[in-house]
């Protein structure tokens, strides 16, 4: 009990001593096939379905972040966290670059699945939930409920960053090199900056118990989104027709824990990915040791499209 007593009560600042450095970057999609991993159709639209769901919901971290970013005492803090949120609407923009100049163009029916998150986080999980006004009293603890939505959601992305970082079986396989550094630039990225929503949420009184439910929540989210839109570009695609994917058929769940039964390279399995969130369940928990950050600065710096964005920022 004392022990959950000094981790609800603890009010931390930054835990790195490092400095996060956001980066402009500049993608060319012209010449990234849809299926972006030569002949698995599967995979690339499993992984192209990031690209709907991420930019509302980061634009939505940036936009919260600003909200609370007043109430941080701690000037390392308050510093990740402008770095954070230049870092996150990077990110953003990077997919929207994605939807508009790759996906869109290739003929994909994207709307729907963007409305579903610009419904979630925007309508949702705003600072007036689908419109109705928080009472004063409770307004802290909304923005605390949804700090650790973030601070969960951004152990998955960095669980997820890893894998994309380390993954080589997409470049031996042929991959497009563009879509292979967006993923690659922005997992690296998520690594970065993983200490700052979880030492954020803890500086503004965020406890350990809530790190449960909140987890359950983002877990079953971010599984039955991904699931979701995926199903719904890929059944576009005549060579699924028969298949008919759908969120609430077996056939999509079975075909994904299939292809990373059998190499685990080309996709993370979904029972893996639930697995990973256990860390962040115990009381010991600390972002700094789920990555290495020497790794991800390595990349950073030799990110093609990092160093296409060079002669503009000169400019």
């Amino acid at each position: 009990m004392k022990l959950l007593a000094k981790l609800k009560n603890s009010r931390i600042g930054s835990s790195i001593q490092y400095h996060i450095k956001p980066r402009k970057v500049k993608f060319e999609w012209q010449d990234t096939p849809v299926d972006w991993i030569p002949n698995q159709p599967f995979v690339s639209y499993f992984i192209n379905e990031i690209n709907n769901i991420l930019p509302a919901g980061e634009f939505w971290f940036c936009r919260l972040y600003n909200r609370v970013l007043p109430k941080v005492t701690d000037e390392k803090l308050a510093e990740d966290v402008r770095a954070f949120i230049r870092q996150e609407a990077m990110h953003a923009q990077a997919h929207v670059s994605a939807n508009k100049e790759y996906l869109t163009v290739r003929h994909i029916d994207i709307q729907r699945n963007l409305e579903i998150m610009d419904f979630l986080f925007g309508k949702l999980l705003a600072d007036q939930p689908l419109g109705f006004k928080v009472p004063k009293v409770l307004d802290h603890q909304w923005d605390l409920f949804r700090l650790g939505i973030v601070a969960t959601v951004e152990h998955m992305t960095c669980v997820l960053g890893k894998y994309a970082l380390y993954n080589k079986k997409w470049a031996e396989l042929g991959a497009d090199p563009n879509m292979l550094d967006l993923v690659k630039w922005h997992g690296a990225e998520e690594i970065e900056h993983r200490t700052v929503a979880f030492d954020l949420y803890r500086h503004l009184g965020g406890g350990y118990i809530s790190r449960y439910y909140q987890s359950v929540i983002v877990i079953a989210a971010v599984l039955g989104l991904w699931v979701d839109g995926a199903a719904h570009i890929m059944g576009q695609d005549p060579r699924f027709a028969d298949k008919k994917p759908a969120f609430y058929k077996p056939w999509i769940w079975r075909e994904w824990a299939s292809i990373a039964q059998s190499d685990n390279r080309l996709m993370p399995h979904p029972l893996w990915l639930v697995s990973q969130q256990l860390g962040y369940l115990m009381p010991w928990y600390d972002p700094v040791h789920e990555a290495k950050t020497e790794d991800a600065i390595a990349y950073l710096d030799q990110s093609p499209a990092a160093k296409r964005a060079l002669p503009r920022v000169a400019a």
